[in-house]
């Protein structure tokens, strides 16, 4: 029996076959802008997502019969504890709505259920981005009213910290850990038996500036900035979230040519690539205070670092020394989403973790 894995993203869509643990087949589609340009909505792209997953099943020849579940990248929903959940039709409805947020990955869930419905299998979204766990005194900040929000890569750094468990023959809901993805984004989280207790939440512009963007800034200067007009809103936003970090010092987002102007001996360069290794090793530092014990000792099993950026070695070199006193450094290079959509799913069949139920709050 084998496990389809759906994961749309913004200009791709991702389809794999799992049997077993392994993985029997995959493709990842790039979607053009002109090929999305006719989409007013995502939710739009339906029909257009579902061919890219006929069209695979027909190349693999699979036979549905023998599907025995559809697991899905999780979208934007209401806060949710970390775990598998059945797409229910509350569920889809917010998805289809996009009463949360609009994105591609809103499309997993709708996907699944129409695909589960038409083979009688269960559909399943494992820990979407929207993983809320954070302890209270993580979420308070200095301004009543406004509260820290956990949206991080909530799939990908479970994922990785159950292969690391697994690497050093613990189990991920007894052991601490601190999991850096590091993309064009960086978020950070505190994985505490099994629970993200605390986050760096790249989406809302906290953390170490990145390749794309600018990270925590010194808000009475911004706020001076935007007052006398020198950045709109607009573009300030756009800023932070996309045209920050690297991009902005140094004209690309791409850490391997930073490297290379290094090489080149281009002195800005290097400054920059340093400055940005150490605000990810300072922001990870900044995880350990919520993994001491009761008696005042850091209960933590290893450091994690994930994503794309993960592939650098001198990046990992650097992060490691100035890190690695915390605990080891384990490196899972790239991402495990569809490992991990598969392995929840194949966890939930096998009753080994119980499927949750999303509620229409």
């Amino acid at each position: 029996m084998s496990i389809l894995v759906i994961n749309p993203g913004s200009t791709s869509t991702k389809v794999a076959l799992f049997q077993d643990g392994g993985i029997l087949a995959a493709e990842e589609l790039q979607h053009s802008r002109a090929d999305l340009a006719g989409f007013a909505r995502v939710a739009d792209q339906f029909d257009f997502r579902m061919r890219v997953v006929a069209e695979f099943l027909g190349k693999t020849g699979t036979d549905p019969k023998r599907i025995r579940a559809v697991a899905a990248r999780g979208g934007l929903l209401r806060p949710l504890e970390g775990g598998v959940y059945a797409v229910s039709d509350a569920m889809a409805a917010h998805l289809f709505e996009a009463r949360y947020g609009e994105h591609a990955c809103n499309l997993g869930g709708l996907l699944a259920l129409a695909l589960s419905r038409q083979w009688n299998v269960p559909a399943y979204v494992v820990d979407p981005v929207v993983t809320d766990e954070m302890m209270d005194r993580a979420r308070l900040t200095g301004l009543p009213g406004l509260e820290r929000r956990s949206i991080f890569h909530a799939l990908n750094q479970r994922g990785v910290a159950r292969i690391v468990a697994g690497r050093l023959g613990v189990e991920y809901e007894t052991a601490n850990f601190i999991v850096c993805h590091m993309g064009g984004g960086v978020s950070i989280g505190a994985h505490r038996r099994g629970r993200v207790v605390d986050v760096i939440n790249a989406l809302d512009g906290e953390g170490p500036f990145t390749p794309e963007r600018t990270g925590g800034l010194p808000l009475v200067p911004v706020l001076d900035m935007v007052h006398s007009g020198e950045r709109g809103y607009d573009e300030l936003r756009q800023t932070i979230l996309s045209r920050g970090g690297l991009t902005a010092h140094l004209g690309t987002n791409d850490p391997r040519e930073v490297l290379a102007r290094m090489e080149r001996g281009d002195e800005h360069a290097g400054l920059v690539f340093r400055a940005m290794t150490y605000g990810i090793a300072r922001h990870i530092v900044s995880m350990a205070p919520c993994l001491v014990d009761d008696e005042g000792c850091l209960d933590l099993a290893a450091v994690v670092l994930t994503g794309g950026l993960s592939r650098s070695r001198p990046l990992v070199e650097e992060l490691s020394r100035q890190a690695g006193f915390l605990a080891p450094v384990e490196v899972v290079p790239g991402e495990v989403e569809m490992f991990a959509l598969a392995e929840g799913a194949s966890r939930a069949l096998c009753g080994v973790e119980p499927v949750r139920t999303y509620r229409d709050d």
